[in-house]
């Protein structure tokens, strides 16, 4: 039994906090308006300067692997974070809103 929640995308909250802990290039080439990034081998160095302790973070990669771990691991340091489960896959599945850096047309890679 996890000790943090797990939701799929099509049922994140307009308006939530969304954390995207893929690589740079992923996140680059589509990733969800308003999405916090910060890849999944910098979370730990950098989470206490970038998050909110008292925020209630969706934690978000492609598929769920990298995005289960560190909310694993920010439940464990005192965060409240949910694990989104179905991951950009699912964003897009769901018909949620992508945009991409630079102009480019929004993928997943």
């Amino acid at each position: 039994m996890s000790d943090f929640e797990t939701i799929r995308a099509a049922d994140v909250p307009e308006g939530a906090h969304l954390l995207d802990v893929r690589e740079g290039y992923e996140f680059s080439a589509g990733h969800a308006p308003g999405a916090l990034h910060i890849p999944v081998n910098e979370v730990p160095a950098r989470f206490e300067g970038e998050l909110d302790p008292d925020e209630d973070y969706h934690v978000i990669c492609r598929t769920g692997g990298r995005s289960v771990q560190i909310t694993q691991w920010l439940t464990a340091q005192g965060y409240s974070a949910v694990f989104v489960a179905d991951g950009m896959d699912g964003w897009i599945e769901a018909g949620r809103t992508l945009e991409a850096d630079g102009g480019e047309e929004p993928r997943i890679l």
